[in-house]
């Protein structure tokens, strides 16, 4: 399920040039929560140009994020500050003990959310099937266990 995002642009951006459709899912809230709290699909490497499309769906849904936490190895550029719809996202980035395939979102006095990030190049079949996966309360895999998993059995799932 694709989250809508509005069309705000961020300051990098034209006015008049909407963001594109941030591809999310969510699980619902549950406890104990999982390891993950959902999926991201982003369309390329690069964390400034993805970003604010993501930010968007949980500014406008679940608080501003203000945060967030990433492996260094999976971002082609890696900035400390990232401008987005309005405000900047200061980022953390970790090369070692954090899942490589997570990013983790703060949003002030609300809460954090760690997603799957499902690689750019993921055939469309096999992300919907992860990004499912991610949002399913009853399954609690990390990151890098529902990507494994994936890569193990394709079939095993439906989406």
């Amino acid at each position: 399920m694709n989250a809508p995002t509005g069309q705000r642009a961020s300051p990098d951006r034209e006015h008049d040039t909407p963001l594109p459709t941030a591809r999310l899912t969510l699980r619902p809230p549950t406890f104990p929560p999982g390891p993950v709290s959902g999926a991201w699909w982003p369309r390329s490497d690069d964390l400034p140009s993805e970003l604010p499309a993501l930010v968007e769906v949980f500014d406008t849904s679940r608080g501003r994020v203000t945060r967030l936490t990433a492996h260094r190895d999976t971002w082609h550029r890696a900035p400390r500050d990232l401008p987005v719809g309005g405000h900047t996202v200061k980022a953390a980035w970790l090369t070692s003990g954090f899942d490589a395939h997570t990013i983790r979102l703060f949003s002030y006095g609300v809460g954090r959310w760690d997603l799957l990030v499902v690689p750019p190049g993921t055939e469309a079949a096999a992300a919907a099937r992860l990004m499912a996966a991610a949002a399913d309360p009853a399954l609690h895999l990390t990151a890098s266990a529902l990507l494994e998993d994936e890569d193990a059995d394709p079939s095993a799932r439906v989406a």
